[in-house]
Order: C-alpha cells, then structure tokens, then sequence
C-alpha cells in the first residue's frame, strides 16, 4: 500500500480509519431505535456529498443502485464510508480511492453477501467510472447478494 508503518504495525491511514470507526460504533450505540435509520441513511449522503469528484458522482449512483435495488440493505457509514448492512452486517461498500489516496476506488463484498459460488468469487472490483454494463452488474450482484 505504500504508507509507512509505525511500531504498531498500523500506517496512519490505517490508525486514523480505526478512529473513525470507533467513533462511528460509539455513535450508533447511542442512537435511539426509532431515528437511527434515518439518521445512518443521512450520514451516508453526507459523507457522499463530501467527496470530491468523480467519486461523488460515482458513490450516489451506486447508492441509488444498491436502495433501488433491494430493501434488505440499509445505507450506513463504516470506517467512514458508505456502506450497505443486512441486520447490523455490512453486506457491501464503497470506498473512496480520492479519500483512500489511491489510484481507484472500490464496490467490494462482505462474507455476509452470498455471492459464494465455487471456488471462486468476486469481492471487490475496481471503479473509476460507472458504465450502463458496470451499472447492470452491480445492480444483479447486490440482488444475488441478498438472495
């Protein structure tokens, strides 16, 4: 990954996502049941609003494909990305490659998704740009992945 490690093992880009999730499981312990939808949901657009482009664009398409395409999934942060959970699970995620200092950013899968077929699956692609083709396919993965 190319980011120094410290004494810990942990690169501060790692150390600060740890942080960020931490604080994201500190806050949803405190929610109240009824609001906490709603309030996961917002933070997810807030985070994609935040994002510089394309990956703002590309993150609200994949929010609109994954809520359109199943109710299963209920948008949520995890480790300060937009992420998609099944009963408290994540299930699948995006991740900014801009907010990840990366070359690309990435549409991955959980173990909680059930995409297992053979030996040999998919769990994360590469994403620079959203095509009608990469749009199709990502629409049928989440449906499988909740079947």
């Amino acid at each position: 990954m190319g980011a120094s490690k410290n004494e810990s093992g942990f690169s501060e880009r790692e150390r600060a996502a740890m942080k960020v999730r931490a604080a994201e499981v500190k806050k949803e312990s405190s929610r109240g049941r009824g609001n906490k939808a709603a309030a996961d949901e917002a933070a997810v657009l807030a985070k994609i609003e935040q994002m510089a482009e394309p990956d703002r664009t590309i993150a609200g398409r994949i929010h609109a494909i994954v809520t359109g395409n199943t109710s299963e999934l209920a948008p949520k942060l995890w480790y300060g990305q937009p992420a998609y959970a099944r009963k408290g699970k994540v299930v699948c995620f995006f991740r900014s490659g801009q907010d990840d200092k990366e070359r690309y950013s990435t549409f991955g899968f959980n173990p909680e998704a059930n995409l297992d077929e053979g030996g040999f699956w998919p769990t994360s692609f590469a994403v620079s740009e959203l095509t009608a083709k990469a749009e199709k396919e990502i629409a049928a993965l989440v449906r499988k992945a909740v079947s």
